[in-house]
């Protein structure tokens, strides 16, 4: 059985990560429905875009001088992939990245800009070859979301939501492997217990959902996780460890479509001035499209995980 995250854990990562993260700023959203207010938690504004350098920053800080010196590797479709980048940089250790044939090119190039190297696989390789890496090379493996320490770092975002919000009536969080919801939801739940927790992912890649609804952890095929526009949210099933903290603490999940996906992109960027990739808008697509599913009157937070969008893909939503 898992060890769930503890909330000393989570203050001890808070320590770590300040001043390395950005405190993220509650953004009230003039355009929510009456009575259901909306708050944006926009971490698209961290330095990398999005909120993976939370969990990166309190891995790599986690780990021994020796463990840091042999350089460090990582699987991601971008995200992750530059928040390792941007932490070994801070740290001045190498990092090697592997990523999906299939990933946007502005994350890739962002990555290779932070000085990691790129290994490039295709998709269903993506999970492997960084474990393969390890072995050959003797790097420190940080992983996107099955790690406690990972987990910790991304919950670190609750534990804002929470004091700064304390009355919400819910959450809502993007959810893929699972990191930042199981983080957000172990920090809010430790803090506020009455306050809702909902993940939301895609229709075309609902593996979350199914895991929560059946309690057993299901994985869907790559090539149908990779249908979805949200390509950050394409990973084929939740982790070990976030799964053990959705169980516990994570009330439901829902999904929404992709138009519904795109819509929400189009919103953030005219109603709330922020630029949105479409894995960062579903938790927006969760509350202006599944009312049915939240909480009828109270403060709402959606979790606007990440804006590194291709620009070409950006102009087509938004035009």
């Amino acid at each position: 059985m898992t060890n769930l995250v503890t909330l000393d854990e989570l203050r001890e990562a808070h320590k770590r990560v300040t001043g390395a993260v950005v405190r993220t700023p509650l953004l009230p959203c003039l355009h929510g429905e009456p009575g259901r207010a909306l708050w944006l938690k926009p971490e698209n504004l961290q330095p990398i875009g999005a909120f993976k350098l939370r969990g990166a920053h309190n891995l790599v800080a986690s780990l021994t001088d020796e463990e840091r010196a042999r350089g460090v590797v990582a699987h991601s479709s971008g995200n992750h992939a530059q928040a390792v980048a941007y932490t070994a940089r801070r740290f001045g250790i190498p990092a090697v990245i592997v990523m999906p044939d299939t990933a946007p090119r502005v994350k890739v190039d962002a990555t290779r800009a932070l000085g990691a190297e790129i290994v490039t696989v295709t998709p269903d390789r993506r999970d492997t070859a960084a474990f393969e890496l390890a072995a050959e090379h003797g790097y420190t493996l940080v992983p996107p979301y099955d790690d406690r320490r990972i987990v910790a770092g991304q919950g670190t975002a609750g534990l804002e939501i929470a004091e700064d919000l304390p009355d919400a009536a819910a959450v809502l969080v993007p959810v893929s492997g699972g990191g930042l919801l199981s983080g957000v939801a172990t920090a809010v739940k430790a803090l506020r217990p009455d306050i809702k927790v909902i993940g939301v992912e895609p229709e075309l890649a609902a593996d979350a959902a199914e895991s929560l609804r059946t309690g057993t952890l299901t994985a869907w095929p790559a090539a149908d996780t990779y249908r979805t526009i949200a390509d950050g949210l394409r990973t084929t099933s939740l982790g070990t460890v976030p799964f053990a903290h959705v169980r516990e603490y994570v009330d439901d999940i829902i999904t929404v479509s992709e138009s519904q996906i795109r819509d929400a992109v189009r919103f953030l960027a005219y109603s709330a001035r922020l630029v949105a990739e479409p894995s960062g808008a579903v938790a927006t697509a969760g509350y202006l499209f599944r009312r049915d599913a939240l909480p009828r009157s109270g403060d709402h937070v959606a979790v606007v995980s990440g804006g590194n969008i291709e620009p070409a893909l950006f102009a087509e939503l938004v035009g």
